[in-house]
């Protein structure tokens, strides 16, 4: 039996995705769901390319044990440095070295011949061994190099102290059949091979991610590089999920393969990811979307009711869906909401179990059914939002038909401040943005996107609010759940606006 090494870059790989901005707040959050789904290698970020980017990885290698973490460096030494003093302090550090192998990389981007970047890989890795003994290597645009070159190229770096060997289709380019016979390759052809970890890490500009991360574990690699909801640059990465869930949903073929996380985490970390990103999943999206476990066809209904597996390849459990079998309603207290928050994974202070239980209490008497969904938003919406320095005080809207939509609103803005603006607008909601870029005297902010779901069937379902905000040259993503759609879109737009004002506060400061 072979165990499978999961690596998940949604952390540096996935926040690459356009129109993503993750907060340090929101990063940590994730990286603690993926040590309780049980991840083998968490890649916390690219420490060289920003200054918050270097202080997240800092903080996730502090605070997250039991799982390697891992930080990307170019192979250079400046990037080195800087990837290891993030890493330092973590229980298991990895450097992610990685350099450009193919000929169409090599000509026009790094504008170097073979022999020069063998040798600077060679000097990377060597580099990196003075810190750690856990290095991965990876050469990018694997799938369209040269075999004999990576044949050499890898035989050296192994030499050099590189402890995992990382194989990607940077672009997505590979076919199944054609990847697993390129991975067979290099482990027939390269010079010990068996030292080391092979890993794979596939994009899905083709639509083939998953399929040509199963064929190459299947032909030996050992590690499946993914992400969360298969986010990531272009088209994204491999998914998680979708990787995983082959692997044990299908074990009569990958017989000889052992992964061993736990998948029941697999939704609620889906769906963190989604809230934090702002990427919404789409419903047939496989293993995660809403439509994954449901049936409209009569004869599928009819067959899935005499016998589930008629339809259904999985259960709907092993993912974490239903697997809270606890009531919430109006009539619940402070026990059975702490009973709903230990069985789901969280652990709050009394203070914050306090705003929790008010806010919880708050929705039941709006709501008759409440879902566990329903408190799963309320729990995140509160436990993951940034210091306010916009707080919502006051909001009153008008709009008809024959009305001009006009809003008003007060906001406390920092510590005593309260400012009032009426505008009017397209619609309640423009109203409402225009109001609050009155108050926020911010100049070049641009609203990107602004999407509004329910959490859950019926017209007293929680709307899920979510608010991208271009301001200067980055994106914020704001987000909010209520039952009242016009307050759950005011909250969310403060709630991009303060993780702007948290990030040019800290600025000021430094």
């Amino acid at each position: 039996m072979r165990k499978i090494k999961i690596f998940d870059t949604t952390l540096r790989d996935g926040e690459q995705s356009p129109g993503v901005s993750l907060t340090m707040e929101e990063k940590l959050a994730i990286a603690e769901q993926l040590s309780l789904l049980k991840v083998d290698v968490i890649e916390a970020g690219f420490p060289i390319s920003s200054s918050s980017d270097f202080e997240s990885v800092k903080n996730i290698a502090q605070k997250i044990r039991d799982v390697e973490i891992a930080a990307l460096a170019r192979a250079n030494y400046k990037d080195i440095d800087c990837a290891w003093e993030a890493l330092q302090e973590a229980e298991q550090p990895r450097i992610h070295v990685f350099i450009a192998t193919s000929p169409i990389h090599m000509k026009y981007k790094l504008q170097m011949n073979e022999e020069q970047v063998m040798e600077r890989a060679v000097e990377a890795v060597k580099y990196a061994a003075k810190y750690t003994n856990n290095i991965e290597f990876s050469a990018e645009d694997a799938s369209r190099s040269e075999l004999d070159f990576l044949y050499k190229l890898f035989e050296k770096v192994i030499e050099a102290g590189a402890s995992v060997i990382n194989v990607p289709d940077t672009v997505g380019y590979a076919i199944p059949q054609e990847f697993g016979e390129f991975i067979k390759k290099i482990k027939e052809n390269t010079r010990n091979i068996e030292k080391i970890e092979l890993s794979v890490h596939c994009h899905n500009d083709l639509g083939m991610a998953t399929a040509n991360t199963l064929i190459a574990l299947k032909e030996g690699a050992d590690q499946a590089e993914v992400a969360v909801n298969g986010i990531g640059e272009r088209a994204g990465n491999a998914a998680l999920e979708e990787v995983l869930m082959a692997l044990v949903t299908r074990k009569d073929y990958f017989e000889d393969l052992v992964v061993t996380q736990d998948t029941t985490k697999i939704l609620k970390l889906s769906n963190m990811v989604s809230q934090f990103t702002g990427m919404v999943i789409q419903p047939n999206k496989a293993i995660v979307g809403k439509n994954a476990f449901a049936h409209e066809s009569g004869i599928h209904q009819d067959g899935v009711i005499k016998e589930r597996t008629t339809y259904e390849i999985m259960k709907a459990e092993s993912i974490g869906l239903n697997s809270n079998k606890l009531i919430l309603g109006k009539h619940s207290g402070r026990h059975a909401l702490k009973e709903f928050l230990t069985s789901s994974g969280y652990t709050v202070d009394e203070e914050t179990f306090e705003k929790l239980f008010i806010k919880f209490k708050d929705l039941a008497s709006k709501k008759k059914n409440l879902n566990p969904l329903d408190v799963e938003a309320l729990i995140n919406d509160e436990l993951y939002k940034t210091e306010d320095y916009f707080k919502l005080k006051y909001l009153s809207v008008t709009t008809g038909n024959t009305t001009l939509p006009t809003a008003t609103i007060k906001i406390a803005r920092g510590e005593d401040l309260i400012e009032k603006a009426a505008c009017s607008g397209d619609g309640p909601i423009d109203a409402i943005f225009k109001a609050i870029n009155e108050i926020a005297e911010e100049e070049n902010i641009t609203l990107i996107s602004y999407k509004i779901e329910g959490v859950t069937e019926g017209t007293d379902a929680l709307g899920e609010t979510t608010v991208k905000l271009k301001i200067g040259e980055d994106v914020y993503v704001g987000h909010s759940v209520e039952t009242d759609i016009t307050q759950a879109s005011t909250l969310a737009y403060l709630n991009a606006l303060n993780k702007y004002m948290t990030k040019k506060l800290q600025t000021a400061k430094k």
